[in-house]
């Protein structure tokens, strides 16, 4: 890992700091867990951007202050005056003015959002392929704040398995079968038959309510990325050849019990849109049990023992493991405005886990599956 030394403006003695790039991979001491929770120490981190042309003539602090409105202006103007913000590599003044395709590093004390202390269970592994079960509340792979807490990244700390190719998508709070090609050329063959529409999924839930035996939803669905939900598009009465704006999708669902309460059902999503089973379980007006994004005007009738739901596939981190974690202890950066904390602000460090669970996927010459959560057992 590099080491980038800075002098501060006012004239105090050199800080000499470690910092991280994508470059270095995540390890098995990255990682803290102390009450069910996984949490990332916190370390060193260049993010790089470059100046868009909406940004162009502003200055460097007000660029951050207006775009990363995740710190306070203070912040920004002390992490220019320090060097942790620099342009093109060269430090500069609070007053600097920004041009079009300049490259902006800020050097960040990351703090990484906590997920649940759960196992990556692998089921299935060989030269080609590595299926395994995905807890819930963990991403796939990096993508905004998360680096290190991913499948992706703790696959590598903790089973030295590197590189993956994702070869499908399951939201963050999803639990299931996820499939992984372990070489670029595997990880297009997969593509081709999704895109082929060869390859078939399958899901369960649980939901509110005694579902039909059989229902199938064929319904449009519009994604509103400000919101970061899904709502099924329904005609207009009255206009119903009014064209419809949304993606069309289809999803066939069979329930497979019931306890007159709640219903686990079996879900096949046809097409692949953002929350399709999630929205589409809406509309028939049998939303997701513990979806709070999608449960709308439904109550659902949840104890104590439904908010602690965790997906049981996956097994929690040892006692041995937590007890050693928590004696480790992480350097507190002064400029942080996270520290003394291990999770950034803003964020839940007692998420459930949705109740949908991927437990099949098959090809024309393949078929993996997952084993039920607990959950899915009345």
């Amino acid at each position: 890992m590099p080491e980038m030394k800075r002098r501060r403006d006012d004239g105090e003695e050199e800080m000499e700091i470690v910092w991280q790039s994508p470059a270095n991979p995540p390890e098995r001491q990255d990682y803290i867990f102390q009450d069910g929770v996984r949490y990332v120490k916190p370390y060193y981190f260049e993010f790089i951007s470059h100046v868009k042309n909406r940004w162009a003539g502003k200055s460097i602090v007000d660029l951050f202050a207006d775009e990363f409105k995740g710190r306070p202006y203070d912040y920004y103007v002390s992490a220019v005056k320090s060097g942790r913000i620099q342009v093109d590599g060269e430090l500069v003044p609070v007053s600097y003015i920004v041009k079009s395709s300049q490259k902006i590093s800020h050097f960040l004390h990351r703090h990484e959002p906590p997920v649940m202390a759960l196992d990556v269970n692998v089921l299935h592994k060989d030269s080609d392929v590595l299926t395994i079960c995905k807890p819930a509340s963990v991403p796939v792979h990096p993508c905004g704040q998360y680096r290190k807490n991913t499948v992706v990244g703790i696959l590598q700390a903790e089973h030295d398995l590197a590189p993956l190719f994702p070869i499908h998508r399951l939201d963050r709070l999803v639990s299931g079968l996820l499939i992984l090609a372990r070489n670029a050329s595997k990880a297009d063959v997969f593509r081709q038959q999704i895109e082929a529409g060869m390859v078939h999924k399958q899901y369960i839930a649980k939901v509110i309510g005694v579902f039909p035996d059989v229902e199938v939803v064929n319904a449009n669905i519009n994604y509103n990325a400000r919101e970061g939900r899904s709502t099924v598009e329904v005609p207009s009465s009255g206009n119903s050849d009014s064209p419809l704006k949304g993606k069309t999708a289809c999803t066939k669902f069979k329930r497979i019990s019931t306890n007159g309460v709640h219903s686990i059902v079996s879900c096949e999503p046809v097409t692949g849109r953002t929350h399709q089973i999630r929205v589409h379980l809406q509309h028939t007006g049998h939303p997701i049990a513990n979806d709070l994004l999608y449960l709308s005007n439904f109550v659902a009738n949840r104890s104590s023992a439904d908010r602690t739901g965790v997906n049981n596939t996956n097994n929690m981190k040892s006692d041995e493991s937590v007890e050693k974690s928590e004696e480790e202890d992480f350097s507190i950066d002064p400029m942080c405005t996270n520290c003394p904390n291990l999770a950034p602000k803003g964020y839940d460090i007692h998420e459930e886990g949705l109740w949908l669970h991927c437990v099949r996927y098959t090809g024309p010459d393949w078929d993996y599956e997952c084993p039920y959560p607990n959950w899915a057992c009345f």
